[in-house]
């Protein structure tokens, strides 16, 4: 079993989908890894450490993907990658699926057997391969201190000979992974902490981390969870409601982190532009969700965008990133957890078991098709629905490549 791990091409994506430590595991499972030369470079691992680990280094991807059954990525092969990989090779990354039909497609052709890191089910078997988690909790820690970092002001309160120095009041949107990650974080840092979020599972969760919970707490609230744990698009009526009353404490907020994904849609709008408006000069907005639309009006994607009010909305990409290093730890762990799933321990051959609930939850092209049931094409008369199966409870992704989520 030969497993290749390739160089990410997106200049915004630093992570490495294998770090010597998976490496090590890889070998001890049988396989010949092949690592592309630089490819933990901007995590911070030299080739060096890979050779260590026992991993042969290859100068290019072509050379690198050559006859490998296995291919490990971060995010999906771009088109022009495709043509080096031999038909019937297995392909495992954060695809980002929904809305990339047409990339879906190009995998299929290629004969390639794709799987969906993302679309992960959240079973406990499955835990330790739950990328979205993994990278959600990165995400929600790094918003607090780039939320810290544009507010420019002290997070705790301070008693000192010149007076009192008041604690930053942080407000985050959304109490998924990370959203609680970055609740704990700026506890941590000694912020005064408020959340909201539509699950009423989650009011426990903020109070156990000792912050206030906020929300209109009605009938359709208390329905507003679905049996998988995701939180489901609320009525129009209630989003009015609760629009008015975060209207009203976001504007005595210094810092508010939004995370709000729904599963296979366009982030939700949550802070419009009145609520922008109505904050005070200095503070700061991060968006978790801006490569899914954002949940700030006024986000941009990648960018900082500073209003007439002075105030900050914070549109970084791919925040688990700007982490590369951990977040390249992390992702390789949920990578080998599910690779060893599919190898045979006897033969140490890849040996997928194609009835696998694991597998069917991810797998996307097989056999010069699309298998996935929520990617099928559209047949005329009929309309398909993305199913809700392993995305954000409401966290990021841009996929964590998200995002968070």
């Amino acid at each position: 079993m030969r497993i290749a791990v390739l160089s990410e091409r997106d200049s915004a994506e630093p992570r490495v989908a294998a770090v010597p430590e998976t490496v090590k595991k890889y070998k001890a499972l049988g396989a010949d890894v092949v690592v592309q030369a630089g490819a933990g470079s901007r995590a911070g691992i030299p080739d060096g450490e890979y050779e260590a680990a026992g991993a042969t280094i290859a100068q290019s991807a072509e050379d690198a993907a050559r006859d490998a059954d296995l291919v490990l990525r971060v995010r999906r092969p771009a088109d022009e990658e495709l043509p080096l990989l031999k038909r019937g090779a297995v392909v495992i990354a954060i695809m980002d699926p929904y809305g990339n039909e047409a990339a879906l497609k190009g995998m299929a052709d290629a004969g390639v057997s794709a799987f969906s890191m993302e679309l992960m089910p959240r079973i406990t078997r499955a835990q330790v391969m739950d990328v979205l988690s993994s990278q959600a909790n990165l995400a929600g820690y790094r918003a607090v201190v780039d939320g810290a970092s544009e507010y420019g002001r002290a997070m705790p309160m301070m008693m000192t000979a010149a007076g009192t120095v008041p604690a930053a009041r942080v407000f985050v949107m959304g109490v998924g992974v990370a959203g609680l990650q970055a609740i704990a974080t700026a506890r941590r840092m000694g912020a005064v902490v408020t959340a909201t979020d539509v699950r009423p599972a989650t009011k426990e969760q903020v109070e156990s981390l000792g912050a206030k919970f906020v929300a209109v707490e009605d009938e359709e609230f208390k329905q507003a969870e679905t049996s998988g744990g995701y939180a489901k698009e609320m009525s129009a009526d209630y989003q009015k409601k609760q629009a008015e009353l975060v209207k009203g404490h976001i504007a005595k907020q210094d810092i508010v982190i939004t995370t709000a994904l729904i599963p296979g849609r366009p982030a939700p709008k949550l802070v419009s532009e009145e609520m922008v408006a109505s904050m005070k000069p200095g503070s700061v907005l991060v968006d978790l969700a801006v490569e899914r639309g954002g949940n700030v009006v006024g986000a941009k994607p990648g960018e900082v965008v500073v209003t007439d009010k002075g105030v900050k909305i914070v549109g970084h990409l791919n925040v688990p990133g700007r982490l590369a290093a951990t977040a390249s730890s992390l992702y390789a762990r949920n990578l080998y957890a599910f690779i060893e799933t599919l190898v045979d321990k006897e033969s140490k051959a890849l040996a997928i078991k194609w009835d696998d609930e694991l597998v069917k939850a991810t797998n996307l092209t097989r056999d010069g098709s699309v298998v996935h049931a929520s990617f099928q094409p559209k047949t005329e008369g009929a309309g398909s629905e993305a199913a809700a199966v392993g995305l954000a409870k409401a966290e990021p992704g841009k996929s964590p490549a998200a995002g968070a989520a």
